[in-house]
C-alpha cells in the first residue's frame, strides 16, 4: 500500500464495535507502546513489522495474536533493550488481524500494551461520495456514501489526521449496489480533509478492500450571501449597456443570476464561471428585480441570495421637469424642497443623485390634481446633499420602466462645512489688514461693513484668501 494511504490516521474503524476492545491487565510492570511499520494497513504480500517498546530494561518481547493460541518470540533491538520487532514478510489474511505484546524484566512480566488492529487490503476498491458535495459551508448536514457492487456487509470510513468521522453505520441496497452512509454534521472547519472508504465480510474482519479514491472534504466558512452591482448604475437608458456584477467571497468560481422571482431551489439555478452578467444593449424586458447567487464547482449548494437589486430602464416616457424651492442655492441647515412635475399622468416619482450608490428616491403621487407633482425634501441641508439631481416618473403596473431623465439641476450648498469663493478684481480703498483663523473679520466694502464668517481660512480684506 503507498505510503500516503499508511499514514491514515484511524480516527474511527466503524465495525460494530469488533474492531477496538477494551483489555483486562494481565501483568504488573507498565505495559508497553505497540505499533507497525510501515502503517496498520497493508496490501497482501508486502512486509511489515510490529514494534513494542517499554520505558525499561527488557530481558525478552512476546508478542500475542487474537484466537492463536501461545505467542511469538520478537527480536530485541540491538541498540537497546527498551523495545524488539517482529517481520512479516508477507501479508495475507492469515497474518491480519489484532496483536498485544508484552515484555519480561527480572523474572517479572508487564501488562500487555493495547490492541493493534493490522488490516490487509485485498478486495477490489468500493466507491466514496459526498452528499450534497465535497465542497459545504460550515453548519451545513451532509453525508459520506461508501458503495460497492459487492454485497459486502462490513464498511468503514477513515480519515487522514483529523477530527472523527460519525460513528454510525447505514446499509443499504441502491440499484443493485451496497451502499453506507455516514452522517456528518452540522460540519464546522476540523471535519475537513481527506477520507477514504474500505469494505469486508463479515466472516473475514479484518481482510478488507483496497482504499476507495481519496475525497477530499473542504469546509468553508458560514456562507456570506454575496453583493449584486450594477454598472455603469441601477438606472440606465433604453438602448445603453449594462453589466450586472456578483461579488463573493475568495473561492467561489460559479455563478447564476435571478430576475423577478422568489428564492428558487439550487438544483433549478444555471450557473455560469464568470461574476459577470452583461445585459446589453438594454430594453424595457430587462427592467427588475435581480438576485444573484454564488457556489462552488465542486458542490452542488448555492449560497443565500444577494440582496435584491432593482434595475430602472429609462427612456420609455417623456421627461418630467425638476424644480428647487426656495432655489437651487441654499445655506448649510437650511431646508430645500425638490419637486418633479409632470403634465402627464404619472403616480409614481423617482429623485436620483449623480455620483451616488444608492438607490434613487420614490414617491407615490397624493393629489391627482393636473399638474401631477411630488416634493422631496432635504432637512436639514449639508454639504453632502451637494451636487447634481435628475427625477423622472412611472407607473405602479410598470414600476421598474421610466421616463426620461428630467433636465439636471445644480443644488449648491453653502455655509458651514461648504466653501464658495469667488475672485473678481475689486477697487477698494486701502484697506486695515486682519487676519482670522476660524473666527470672523469685518470685510469693508459698498454699503457699509459687515461680520463674515471664515473657517479655516486666512483673509487679507481686498486682496483674497490662501488656505493656513
Amino acid at each position: 500500500m503507498g505510503s500516503s494511504t499508511s499514514t491514515l490516521n484511524l480516527t474511527v474503524l466503524l465495525y460494530l464495535g469488533k474492531i477496538f476492545g477494551k483489555q483486562k491487565g494481565w501483568g504488573t510492570l507498565p505495559k508497553p507502546s505497540i505499533w507497525a511499520d510501515p502503517g496498520l494497513m497493508a496490501t497482501k504480500g508486502s512486509s511489515v513489522t510490529l514494534w513494542c517498546q517499554t520505558s525499561l530494561q527488557a530481558d525478552a518481547y512476546y508478542l500475542f495474536k487474537e484466537r492463536v493460541s501461545g505467542h511469538f518470540y520478537m527480536e530485541i533491538s540491538q541498540d537497546s533493550k527498551t523495545k524488539a520487532s517482529y517481520s512479516i514478510e508477507s501479508m495475507s489474511t492469515h497474518e491480519a488481524g489484532r496483536y498485544q505484546c508484552a515484555y519480561q524484566s527480572r523474572k517479572s512480566w508487564s501488562q500487555r500494551s493495547d490492541l493493534l488492529t493490522l488490516v490487509v487490503t485485498v478486495f477490489g476498491a468500493p466507491t466514496l461520495s459526498a452528499n450534497p458535495g465535497p465542497v459545504v459551508a460550515s453548519g451545513v448536514n451532509m453525508s459520506l456514501s461508501c458503495s460497492s457492487r459487492y454485497p459486502w456487509y462490513s464498511f468503514h470510513l477513515l480519515k487522514e489526521q483529523g477530527a472523527d468521522v460519525p460513528q454510525h453505520l447505514d446499509l443499504t441496497i441502491l440499484r443493485e449496489r451496497y451502499r453506507a452512509l455516514f452522517p456528518v454534521g452540522p460540519v464546522n472547519t476540523s471535519h475537513g480533509g481527506t477520507y477514504r472508504c474500505y469494505i469486508s465480510q463479515q466472516s473475514y474482519p479484518y481482510s478488507w478492500s483496497h482504499p476507495s479514491d481519496p475525497l477530499h472534504l473542504q469546509v468553508t466558512g458560514e456562507a456570506v450571501p454575496p453583493s449584486l452591482m450594477a454598472q455603469p448604475g441601477s438606472l440606465v437608458h433604453s438602448g445603453d449597456n449594462l453589466t450586472l456584477q456578483c461579488r463573493s467571497e475568495a473561492g467561489f468560481d460559479r455563478f447564476a443570476l435571478t430576475k423577478d422571482e422568489e428564492l428558487r431551489p439550487a438544483q433549478h439555478l444555471d450557473g455560469q464561471p464568470s461574476p459577470d452578467f452583461p445585459l446589453d444593449p438594454v430594453s424595457r424586458t430587462h427592467g427588475g428585480r435581480y438576485r444573484c447567487y454564488s457556489g462552488h464547482n465542486l458542490s452542488s449548494t448555492w449560497s443565500a441570495p444577494s440582496a435584491p437589486l432593482d434595475i430602472l430602464i429609462t427612456g420609455i416616457y417623456p421627461k418630467p421637469s425638476l424644480s428647487a424651492q426656495p432655489g437651487p442655492s441654499v445655506s448649510w441647515g437650511e431646508n430645500v424642497t425638490l419637486q418633479c412635475r409632470s403634465e402627464i399622468w404619472f403616480n409614481t416619482f423617482h429623485l436620483s443623485k449623480e455620483g451616488s450608490l444608492a438607490p434613487p428616491q420614490h414617491l407615490h403621487l397624493q393629489d391627482t390634481a393636473i399638474p401631477y407633482e411630488v416634493n422631496f425634501t432635504l432637512n436639514p441641508v449639508t454639504s453632502d446633499h451637494q451636487g447634481t439631481y435628475r427625477c423622472y416618473s412611472s407607473h405602479n403596473s410598470s414600476p421598474y420602466l421610466l421616463s426620461s431623465p428630467s433636465d439636471s439641476l445644480e443644488l449648491l450648498v453653502s455655509g458651514e462645512g461648504a466653501l464658495t469663493l469667488s475672485l473678481s478684481p475689486v477697487l477698494l480703498p486701502p484697506p486695515r489688514r486682519r487676519t482670522c483663523v476660524r473666527g470672523s473679520v469685518e470685510l469693508p466694502g459698498a454699503g457699509g461693513r459687515g461680520a463674515q464668517r471664515c473657517g479655516g481660512w486666512s483673509v487679507e480684506a481686498g486682496i483674497g484668501g490662501k488656505w493656513i
